[in-house]
């Protein structure tokens, strides 16, 4: 097996969560030490990234200005970024951008200081989440067939695919994901599942009883 690999930006599918797309690239790659993604406009004024801070999880991220222009605000600031440009915000700081010329790409990098990069599956739940809250619980549960191997490393992705499978009757893939979810983190399973609806269908199963008699 090569130690090494490689693929162009136009390789990777863009994906999104019903805001604004991207491109998982650490997710494409396998990497499991830092957050990286691609975020491109294909017009002007299509925002690149979402309004958001870090502040909860002190999450830092830099921002590389790949091709085009950007338009980011930060805090009450604005800032027009040419290509080449780095831009650093502190977890704190409200950021946000926006493409200034067609085909604006940005690349994302993303850590929290003094702790190891955890791999969450969001990655996976993000362009899920949409077709999730419109209701439509059974395309989340057959991409969640394909995407979510039962030995994935990630426990509230197997909490999330437990409740989209309970919900459409799919009893055994519920167990099956809701037990993973316990193995690999018991006490926020069990602080979630106590009173979620979603899980009603399988309350009355010996194994759930198992798990959280």
């Amino acid at each position: 097996m090569t130690a090494w690999t490689t693929a162009h930006i136009g390789e990777i599918d863009e994906i999104s969560d019903g805001r604004v797309p991207w491109r998982p690239v650490r997710h494409h790659f396998g990497i499991e030490s830092f957050g990286l993604n691609v975020f491109s406009g294909k017009d002007v004024g299509d925002r690149l990234i979402n309004e958001h801070d870090e502040t909860d999880d002190g999450n830092e991220e830099i921002y590389f200005v790949h091709s085009g222009r950007a338009r980011f605000e930060l805090d009450s600031e604005t800032l027009e970024a040419s290509p080449g440009t780095f831009v650093y915000a502190k977890p704190e700081v409200k950021r946000t951008a926006f493409a200034e010329e067609p085909n604006t790409t940005l690349v994302a990098i993303g850590g929290i200081p003094g702790k190891a990069y955890e791999v969450r599956g969001w990655d996976i739940w993000a362009p899920l989440a949409p077709l999730y809250q419109a209701g439509e619980h059974e395309r989340v549960a057959d991409r969640l067939d394909t995407d979510l191997p039962l030995d994935a490393p990630y426990p509230m992705l197997h909490y999330n695919a437990a409740c989209v499978y309970s919900l459409t009757g799919r009893t055994e893939s519920a167990l099956a994901h809701l037990r993973r979810a316990m193995e690999l983190a018991p006490d926020d399973v069990r602080g979630y599942a106590e009173n979620d609806t979603d899980l009603d269908s399988i309350r009355a199963e010996p194994e759930f009883k198992e798990m959280f008699g």
